[in-house]
């Protein structure tokens, strides 16, 4: 088992209170899997990215315990998740493409960071993960500046792996990109994990069709709480909860006219943070809900091998 996240708990300090962004969370990804984490903007998932290498100065974690490759990883202690930043966990950050240093060459930028996590660059492995990415040796001499949206994105993600960390989180890595570029970003992260530069991966997007393309199982969170779990194929093709149905089914399908088939939305929007209400949070947004809806928090159940789902009617 590469990574083990059980009841995990973060909020965000706000003048107004705590805003409960992870609310008990509880997952696993296997070694060598690739897991999609879906949902709408605001219910966690880049909280929960976040959590597993380094939090900013306004999460606080409250509870819960994440484990990779069987060790604790101490979350709540910066100085101490130092020592596995980049070596194990590492992250391509949601605004990649501004996340390089504009005054230093690529090159030396990437050998400094390389030294200052205490090991050495192999200059044939940089250039061996360049080709992987399709990305020319001439981008170690050229600054930042000189790349191109995608050819920055690309090159982030090099960087990013270049220790070989066990578990490599990509927060919403394509939300900027155009299709073309997104398809090679996603075809670059699955060479990754067929090269063996890192053994397990999250994937965080909005994008349920992207995700279905690259990963082997998906999450759908809602309102800092998981909703569903399951392999990629069960997710697009059988979800459960009513909350993954009508996200599905919000997606405009290839081919099929607007006249033919007018799309769904979600009615409503998601429920405050800063006191979120009892029970299922979904509730008053689902066409399902009943009585015990409002009483009592629906458990997460394992309704089938790697299926899980938090809804009582599920």
């Amino acid at each position: 088992m590469s990574l083990t996240v059980n009841d995990l708990q973060v909020y965000y300090r706000t003048l107004k209170g705590d805003v409960k962004a992870l609310d008990g969370v509880t997952f696993s990804v296997r070694d060598d899997e690739i897991l999609g984490l879906a949902g709408e903007s605001g219910c966690g998932k880049t909280t929960l990215g976040k959590s597993l290498i380094r939090m900013d100065g306004r999460m606080k974690h409250v509870g819960g315990t994440v484990e990779l490759d069987g060790e604790t990883l101490p979350i709540g202690d910066d100085a101490r998740m130092n020592a596995f930043r980049f070596h194990h966990v590492s992250l391509i950050p949601q605004y990649s493409m501004s996340a390089m240093n504009p005054t230093r060459k690529i090159g030396k930028m990437v050998a400094e960071l390389v030294r200052s996590r205490g090991a050495r660059l192999d200059r044939d492995e940089l250039l061996s993960r360049l080709d992987q990415v399709e990305l020319s040796h001439e981008v170690l001499d050229r600054y930042p500046i000189e790349l191109s949206g995608g050819m920055k994105q690309r090159m982030v993600m090099v960087i990013s792996t270049l220790l070989n960390p066990s578990l490599l989180i990509a927060d919403e890595i394509t939300s900027a990109l155009d299709v073309s570029t997104q398809k090679a970003v996603a075809k670059a992260l699955v060479g990754f994990r067929r090269s063996g530069f890192v053994k397990s991966m999250i994937f965080i997007t909005h994008d349920i069709s992207l995700t279905y393309q690259i990963a082997d199982t998906i999450m759908v969170m809602y309102a800092g709480r998981l909703a569903e779990k399951a392999p990629a194929r069960t997710i697009v093709n059988a979800p459960k909860h009513p909350y993954t149905q009508l996200l599905i089914n919000s997606l405009p399908e290839v081919g099929v006219r607007y006249a033919d088939k007018k799309l769904t939305g979600i009615p409503g929007s998601p429920p405050s943070l800063l006191d979120p209400p009892s029970g299922c949070r979904f509730r008053d947004r689902c066409p399902l809900a009943f009585a015990k809806c409002a009483e009592e928090e629906p458990p997460v159940t394992e309704l089938e091998p790697d299926h899980f789902v938090a809804c009582w009617k599920a």
